[in-house]
């Protein structure tokens, strides 16, 4: 009997070691094992969710969710957007009144897509939840587009109404001519408007019924159907509309149930609602979870964290440049005087990771990677500091993706014997492409098929197989972590937007003094992204004329798009197949004391492109003066 006891004895005490050893092991050998557990459990909660949701009759969409919240939570604040403060009644309210007024214009019937050229305040909100409880696509058009890329971007879509801000009056006007030719309607967010041809639009919600809109006049939507376009700049050309459509909106729905806000959570909102970030996770996501959404014009780092507590911010949104600006702040004593808890985005330096962790307190970053029109993505849910994600097995079977080798040089994916492409081994960088599958589809662009032909990738990894190029040169570790590298082609990102170097070339070359322009973005210390430069040659008999330049590019083009530096050249050089050469010119740079052709800095203190100094470059480089 007493040996039957030592047995169970030591038996117990071999399974308590077992128990207590087993997890010490673990965190040594496999440190992520048990967020990898808990990651895997969110996957299974999000395609339950995602298929329960599919299944409902009549159809789920996102519009449906927001009408749930609003049963569930009608006096809640939903929006607050300075003095103003919109309960989720509220906005729904509001949105009816839109809806109403828009079915009783002539000019539109449910189902009409819809452009909205507006920036960050509720009515763009209002207008889109008006918009998606008729059945309408929106087109999100850039606030800071204008004539020639403004109009591409409207008749990407096939718009017949087009509701813009009043603010953007002047820029409507400017294509008012183009527009009138297509009879689309326009309707300007102001009571009065006397120019012919724009409607004022303010004093007919106002005038209009909040009743319910009928929920036949969407009956027509399907899961395929257009939700919205959103624009991206491409590796060449003007910016391509991005179908969004209704399946992929339910999809991102369901994901951000997962990202850990919750009804109690107040979410601080700055990035613009026309672009992915802004609008599917700042505005989107607070409808999926019944949160509080802080709405500001524009992002300040200056009134950042006074605005965090102000309104007890707990969630903020980033990109990488918002985290670097919030570092170069003046310090503050109450730097951790904050409640935020988690900040949600992409693009974060390491450096400036670790640096915004040190000053701001203990806040979880949850770093995430994905596209607009992109069928794979990465959530760093362990929160190793530089990675954008976490790859898995079970991952890649679900969304199968590789990394294959890249020639620079050729720009274009390296092939062995048989055609195929060339898997890049762990540790090495590689251009990142996904298959395209039924539960990973490309949608592609709206009205432009060359576009979306370029983004796919054919025989991959076996004879007839079907992929995403994205167009990202990434890199996987040996604990699983992939990093962002670099981008390939044209675009290059500088500001949070992506800039497509053929449109700024093509705008550049209308001067009339120069010949050609050759974009490309180039590093400079400090700064996330690269910053716009132009390697120009002047027509003959003509000069370079660094006021008129000027005036030019902020005619024509958003304050990120402007290029910074301008180098003139006697020749612009091209590859063998007539392409311009980036690569040398990018290395090389804007320094004065390497370039012997004349170089120009756009100076707007003083409204023209002024001779590039040694000691004004080495005030850049410096940080003395910022960009």
């Amino acid at each position: 009997m007493r040996a039957l006891t030592m047995e169970l004895f030591l038996v117990s005490i071999f399974l308590a070691s077992i128990i207590i050893i087993i997890p010490f092991a673990l965190n040594i050998f496999s440190p992520y094992v048990w967020k990898d557990f808990i990651y895997f459990g969110d996957l299974i909660r999000i395609l339950v969710k995602f298929v329960s949701r599919r299944r409902r009759r009549p159809l789920f969409f996102v519009v449906d969710r927001f009408l749930e919240q609003t049963a569930s939570y009608p006096e809640k604040l939903f929006i607050v957007f300075g003095d103003e403060s919109y309960t989720y009644t509220d906005a729904d309210k509001k949105s009816n009144q839109i809806a109403n007024a828009l079915q009783a214009h002539p000019g539109y019937k449910a189902g009409d897509t819809v452009a909205l050229f507006m920036g960050n305040e509720p009515a763009f909100m209002f207008t889109w939840l008006a918009l998606a409880k008729l059945g309408s696509p929106v087109a999100f058009l850039n606030h800071n587009i204008r004539t020639k890329s403004l109009l591409h971007c409207f008749n990407c879509c096939q718009a017949s109404v087009l509701i813009a801000a009043s603010e953007l009056k002047e820029a409507v006007e400017e294509v008012l001519p183009s527009l009138l030719e297509q009879d689309v309607t326009i309707l300007l967010m102001t009571k009065h408007c006397e120019t012919p041809g724009i409607e004022s639009f303010s004093d007919q919600v106002e005038e209009a019924s909040d009743a319910l809109i009928p929920r036949s006049l969407r009956s027509h939507v399907t899961f395929k159907s257009p939700a919205v376009y959103i624009y991206t700049s491409g590796t060449t050309g003007l910016p391509k509309a991005a179908v969004v459509n209704q399946n992929r909106l339910l999809t991102a729905l369901a994901v951000l149930s997962s990202n850990g806000v919750t009804p109690k959570d107040t979410i601080y909102l700055n990035l613009p609602l026309y672009h992915t970030a802004g609008f599917v996770v700042g505005f989107i996501g607070p409808i999926e979870t019944g949160s509080t959404i802080i709405l500001k014009r524009k992002f300040s780092a200056s009134q950042f964290w006074d605005d965090c507590r102000k309104y007890n911010v707990t969630v903020v949104q980033y990109i990488g440049e918002v985290m670097r600006y919030l570092c170069s702040t003046p310090k503050r004593d109450n730097d951790k005087d904050h409640k935020v808890r988690l900040a949600i985005g992409n693009g974060i330096r390491a450096e400036v990771w670790r640096e915004f962790l040190s000053r701001f307190g203990n806040i979880k970053i949850l770093e995430f990677y994905a596209s607009t029109e992109g069928n794979v993505g990465f959530v760093n849910y362990a929160g190793k500091i530089g990675a954008v994600g976490r790859v898995s097995f079970l991952h890649q079977k679900l969304f199968p993706y590789t990394l294959v080798k890249y020639d620079t040089e050729r720009d274009e994916p390296m092939r062995d014997a048989n055609g195929l492409c060339i898997e890049s081994p762990k540790g090495e960088t590689g251009l990142l492409v996904s298959k395209i599958t039924d539960i990973a589809p490309f949608v592609g662009y709206a009205k432009n098929k060359d576009q979306t032909e370029r983004k796919k990738l054919r025989n991959v990894l076996k004879k007839g197989d079907l992929y995403f190029n994205t167009g990202d040169l990434m890199r996987i570790d040996e604990d699983n972590f992939i990093y962002f590298q670099d981008r390939v082609g044209d675009t290059f990102r500088w500001k949070g937007e992506n800039v497509a170097t053929t449109e700024v070339s093509d705008i550049l070359t209308i001067t009339g003094c120069l010949q050609e322009a050759n974009v490309y973005g180039v590093q400079v210390p400090g700064h996330e992204g690269r910053i716009g430069m132009a390697a120009v040659t002047v027509k003959k008999d003509a000069q370079f004329d660094g006021s008129a330049m000027y005036n030019h590019v902020v005619s024509y083009l958003p304050s990120y798009a402007r290029p910074r530096f301008v180098r003139i050249q006697n020749a612009v050089e091209l590859t063998g197949t007539f392409k311009q050469m980036k690569g040398k010119l990018v290395e090389q740079g804007f320094d004065p004391g390497c370039i012997q052709d004349p170089l120009y800095i756009l100076d707007d203190h003083v409204k023209s492109y002024i001779p590039l100094t040694a000691q004004f470059y080495a005030s850049i480089i410096s940080g003395s003066i910022k960009l």
